[in-house]
């Protein structure tokens, strides 16, 4: 059976990229286009790993991703932070706020199904 992924993510170009260089790889992937439909999407399916973008007009992935942390239902998924803004001290941000991983844009397609693979067994990269 394969993991179920979750993209959370605004821009279409990059949902469509991550999800489909995930599916090539046996991933089953969902996608969202914000921050509300990605709560919804999360307590509907309790993907194995949910990829936030944080940057999302409506609700942002802080947001969202803190609801979900803060839920009994929900609060056990990984939820890795995607940002195109990174600062110093926002991995340290995103791991106080409850996220299992960090990862900065823009993402390398080849180096993607790896680091799923790092999160998906050992819970960070």
């Amino acid at each position: 059976m394969s993991h179920k992924i979750l993209i959370v993510e605004d821009n279409e170009n990059n949902r469509c990229l991550f999800r489909d260089i995930l599916r090539f790889h046996g991933y089953q992937v969902e996608v969202a286009a914000d921050g509300r439909e990605g709560v919804a999407l999360a307590r509907e399916l309790a993907p194995d790993l949910i990829l936030m973008d944080i940057q999302m007009p409506g609700m942002d992935g802080m947001t969202a991703g803190g609801i979900l942390k803060g839920d009994p239902a929900t609060c056990g998924l990984k939820i890795v932070a995607l940002t195109s803004f990174a600062m110093r001290g926002d991995q340290e941000k995103f791991m106080a706020a409850g996220f299992d991983g960090y990862l900065s844009k823009p993402i390398s397609t080849r180096e993607l199904p790896n680091l799923v693979k790092q999160w998906l067994e050992e819970g960070h990269v």
